[in-house]
């Protein structure tokens, strides 16, 4: 069975991809504009080179964010999402580690936010093997930027 988004329901797939690919990419953006606030908080949590680390990882948030928006490589753009999460999420969101009951309940609140974009990046890489109408990989903008690459 070959899922086919077309329509109306692409119309409303759109919208969900700007959501979500433009959180998603501004998320990327808050890395480089705070990245030493952001490189301290990630030293605490045990993160190796976060000097590095923070604009890597925003690098994939954003690059993954304007892929789903965009609908170009949306494979390479969820993945990156997913593995950001994936290894991320346990990392700094470490809940059962608190001793303060505030700061666990701030820390599984952004534990359970992460593990539904986790879901949410999952939902569309399995879609990307999909046509995604108002996307530029479908038209000739993509064609265009992709033949030098061929």
């Amino acid at each position: 069975m070959t899922l086919a988004i077309t329509g109306e329901v692409a119309a409303v797939f759109l919208v969900a991809r700007v959501l979500v690919g433009g959180v998603v990419a501004f998320m990327g953006v808050n890395h480089f504009l705070n990245a030493e606030d952001m490189a301290g908080y990630a030293g605490m949590k045990g993160v190796p080179a976060p000097g590095l680390m923070v604009p890597f990882t925003g690098g994939m948030l954003l690059f993954g964010g304007l892929s789903i928006a965009l609908g170009f490589y949306p494979v390479l753009g969820a993945g990156a999402i997913a593995v950001f999460l994936v290894v991320t999420t346990p990392l700094m969101h470490d809940f059962w580690r608190m001793d303060d009951p505030e700061q666990q309940q701030t820390e599984m609140t952004a534990f359970l936010k992460n593990v539904v974009m986790l879901g949410t990046a999952l939902g569309f890489l399995v879609l990307a093997s999909t046509t995604w109408e108002y996307s530029i990989a479908t038209g000739e903008i993509a064609a265009a930027l992709a033949a030098p690459l061929f």
